[in-house]
């Protein structure tokens, strides 16, 4: 897999029926190794081990509902009291960030009402602070860390 511009992780991959795996820590489960699949597996990591989020409090893949149809966010990671705080959309690292990706993680905000948003593509990450109650938005410099 490429490079991306985040630090390097040991991951456990396998191969197994001809199709690489990614071992998710987080799932506890082995997970197909796609493009995206990597992208997000670096940023989970990231998460944890540089910007010292908790393990429990980010979840994978977390459903949600928008217009009465399921949606899945890519990572939500919750805050100490249980609520939203910051949803990761992540794209392959084959993906040029557009509109696109900004539109599909504020529709899903728009149910969950996080403070962060961020898109990542592995190469660029985007992170904005979002104020609900003034319907506006602020791209930041850095996503924040855990407890600050």
């Amino acid at each position: 897999m490429v490079k991306l511009n985040l630090p390097e992780y040991d991951f456990r991959i396998t191969k197994s029926g001809g199709k690489l795996f990614i071992f998710d820590p987080l799932r506890k489960k082995n997970i197909v190794l796609t493009p995206e699949e990597w992208v997000r597996q670096h940023f989970i990591q990231y998460l944890i081990n540089d910007l010292h989020y908790a393990k429990p409090l980010i979840k994978i893949e977390s459903g949600l509902r928008y217009n009465n149809l399921p949606r899945r966010s890519d990572i939500l990671v919750y805050d100490r009291k249980g609520q939203p705080f910051l949803i990761v959309e992540c794209k392959s690292f084959e993906f040029k960030i557009d509109q696109k990706a900004f539109d599909q993680i504020s529709r899903y905000n728009q149910t969950l009402k996080a403070p962060y948003i961020v898109v990542t593509n592995g190469m660029q990450h985007f992170c904005c602070q979002i104020s609900h109650k003034d319907q506006s938005f602020e791209f930041l410099d850095n996503i924040p860390i855990a407890g600050q």
